[in-house]
């Protein structure tokens, strides 16, 4: 398994399912994000059992993504059809509805090689990478295909990479937006340890 963090993420040019259905043939992933920030995450097939609730999830939380200059790309092997055809079946006969972010297609497989997310050269395992504004990779996470993401966590990432570019301080454990940061240096961590230790 790549460990992408630190790297610029590998961009793709490939056909996606846009939210108001159109079909973009040349859907160029660095282009789309324009210098924001974006989480991509990739899932094994449309029409399963896990996938469906992750990418409601995401959309679910998709105001919340925006709010913080973020965009969302879902990405899995299917077709552009077959993307089309989950997103036109209702959520309650087990499709995904309108939502509100872009569906690639990865048929070649190219791009699941590229972020090393294939498995036995047939899906994608659940892989989720946050990317900065300079087509950076920041943060990666890889879950098992019976395994559902955490995608309130993916927004905490997010939170937690604003709050670091914002202020210069790093973010401890479990850290959540409106608590304090740590000064990386030894008197930082020995004064946010003094005060929240008990607590981590």
């Amino acid at each position: 398994m790549s460990v992408l963090v630190g790297q610029e993420a590998p961009n793709f040019t490939a056909t996606a399912v846009m939210p108001d259905n159109a079909i973009i043939e040349n859907f160029d992933f660095k282009s789309y994000l324009n210098g924001e920030k974006g989480v991509l995450f990739f899932y094994p097939l449309d029409f399963t059992f896990v996938c469906p609730s992750e990418i409601l999830a995401f959309h679910n939380r998709s105001e919340d993504f925006k709010k913080r200059g973020a965009k969302l790309v879902g990405i899995s092997v299917d077709s552009q059809f077959t993307h089309l055809a989950w997103r036109n079946t209702p959520v309650e006969k087990g499709g995904i509805g309108q939502i509100s972010f872009p569906l690639v297609a990865d048929l070649t497989k190219s791009i699941a090689r590229d972020y090393d997310v294939l498995i036995n050269e047939s899906v994608s395992l659940r892989g989720t990478f946050l990317i900065d504004e300079d087509f950076t990779v920041r943060h990666q996470i890889v879950n098992d295909l019976p395994l559902g993401r955490n995608v309130d966590e993916a927004v905490r990432m997010v939170d937690a990479l604003n709050f670091h570019q914002e202020h210069g301080e790093v973010c401890p454990a479990n850290w959540r937006t409106g608590e304090e940061g740590m000064t990386a240096t030894a008197e930082g961590v020995s004064s946010y340890l003094a005060k929240n230790a008990s607590r981590l």
